[in-house]
Formats: structure tokens, C-alpha cells, sequence
């Protein structure tokens, strides 16, 4: 996998780890606003069943969208359908800003909420339904103000972020196919493409094999690679027939005295008794 590939893959999964959690902040307040509603029995517009699907639906998508950005990621198909569904999902969730368009006024003196209208300062606490059970609490007009303030917020963050999301899906698809067209080309030798990989081997050309005391690698019908030299010793011309050691080498005389000392010619002469015929 290229670098660039796994630095795009991280960014998209981190973006839609928060648009996940901005679709969870506003699924579980809206939830907690139907869930006193119902148990008052108090009428339930559709507006805020509209943001409570909405934002539900997004917290599935972004669950498997993270998924599908690991392992999928940048694949032709699958980039085109998380663009769509970016698209879309950014257009929920400016749909969500507006609905809870109230909670953008100030959250003091009359407000406007899901759970009614009145006083900030108004407190409903518990209460008990027709059969005297409890029923949930129910926080004050101006706490429910204010979560309703903290929906608009996140919605407006949440559009945002799936919009660049798009945009990521788009950069993933073109690196993916950068990638594929990386490879061997009988007349360009190698197509263009990033090349970057990880836990690759550098393998040589087909045909070659790797000599060791060599420079480059040799052909598999044999003989030095171009540009390749051999610098063994018994391939030198100066050493070539002579007895000579090479450069570096230690030479031990297998006829040195017991005892006494002996005379050392100098190097490169060697004296040879005259022999009469």
C-alpha cells in the first residue's frame, strides 16, 4: 500500500469517526426529547421524528463506512457510492440545522423547544402518567434549549465534514487508479505510479540471478551483467600465472629453518641454482 493511500484512509476513517459521533449526540438528545414526550402522552411532531431518523440513519452509515474505508477503500465502485452517500448525508444534516434552527436564538426568557414552549426557567421534573407510575424526567424548558442549541451546532459541524468526505472519497479513487496503472510496460518499461510500497522486495530483472562476488546481478545463461565487473584475483592479468599472492594476502614458507635465520629475497626475484648439461 502507498504511502499516500494509508495517509487518505486514516484521514477519511478519523472524519467519519467524528461525523459518527456527531450523528450519535444528536440521535441520543432527540431520543431522550421523544421518550418524555411519549411518556406524557404529548403530541410528537413529525419534524422531530424527521431529525431522530435522520440523524440514526447517519450513525449506521458512518459505522459501515469506516469498515468499508479499511479494507475497500478507493475502490472504483465503493468510492463512487460513499461519494453519493456523503452528498446526501451532508444534505441530512443541513436539513437537521434546520429544523432545529431554535435553537440558534438565545436559550433565556421565552424559548422554543421540543418538549414546548414557555419560560426558561420552567421545570417539569418527574411525574406520574393516568395509573400513577413515574415517568421520565423531564428537564427544564431552558436545559432542552440548550441541547437543542448543542443539535444545531453539531449539525451544521456534521454537514461540513461529510461535504470534505466527498472530497477524500475522490482523491482516494484517483490514488487507487494511479496504483493500478504502476506496473511493467513492454514498451515503457514502467508505467507511471507512485511506486511506494510497503513490506515490498526489490526484485531484479527476470532472467538474472544475484552472484555475490560480483557487482551487479549475472544472466541466467551466464557471464557478467553490463556494466558488471569481476574483481576476483585469478581473473587480474597482474596476477595471472604468478605465484604471487594478492594484495592483502599473507604468504607462510613452508621451508623455513628449524632454527637460524635465513635470507629473504627481494620481492618479485627468485634465484634458481645453474644447472650444467
Amino acid at each position: 500500500m502507498a504511502l499516500g493511500g494509508t495517509f487518505l484512509k486514516l484521514f477519511q476513517t478519523t472524519l467519519y469517526a467524528i461525523e459518527f459521533c456527531c450523528a450519535g449526540i444528536i440521535l441520543g438528545i432527540f431520543s431522550y426529547f421523544l421518550s418524555v414526550l411519549a411518556d406524557r402522552d404529548l403530541p410528537i411532531l413529525t419534524t422531530w421524528k424527521a431529525v431522530t431518523g435522520l440523524s440514526g440513519v447517519a450513525v449506521l452509515y458512518t459505522i459501515f463506512a469506516v469498515l468499508l474505508t479499511c479494507f475497500l477503500g478507493g475502490k472504483t465502485f465503493f468510492a463512487f457510492l460513499a461519494v453519493v452517500f456523503d452528498i446526501l448525508f451532508a444534505g441530512a444534516f443541513i436539513a437537521i440545522a434546520v429544523l432545529t434552527r431554535d435553537g440558534a436564538s438565545s436559550c433565556s426568557g421565552q424559548v422554543y423547544t421540543p418538549l414546548g414552549d414557555g419560560p426558561s426557567d420552567s421545570k417539569q421534573g418527574f411525574g406520574s402518567d393516568s395509573d400513577g407510575n413515574q415517568i421520565t424526567y423531564s428537564a427544564s424548558l431552558g436545559t432542552a434549549c440548550r441541547l437543542t442549541t448543542a443539535c444545531f451546532a453539531v449539525a451544521i459541524i456534521g454537514a461540513v465534514l461529510f461535504l470534505v468526505s466527498a472530497l477524500v472519497q475522490v482523491a482516494l479513487g484517483r490514488h487507487h487508479k494511479k496504483e493500478k496503472r504502476f506496473g511493467p510496460s513492454p514498451a515503457n518499461g514502467y508505467t507511471r505510479g507512485s511506486g511506494v510500497k510497503f513490506f515490498g522486495r526489490k526484485k531484479g530483472r527476470k532472467g538474472t540471478v544475484r552472484d555475490p562476488e560480483m557487482a551487479g546481478a549475472v544472466p541466467a545463461s551466464g557471464g557478467l551483467a553490463p556494466g558488471a565487473h569481476d574483481y576476483r584475483p585469478s581473473h587480474d592479468t597482474a596476477y595471472t600465472g604468478s605465484t604471487v599472492a594478492a594484495p592483502g594476502a599473507t604468504y607462510e614458507n613452508s621451508h623455513k629453518p628449524l632454527s637460524g635465520g635465513y635470507h629473504t629475497a627481494p620481492t618479485g626475484t627468485y634465484n634458481t641454482p645453474a644447472t650444467n648439461y
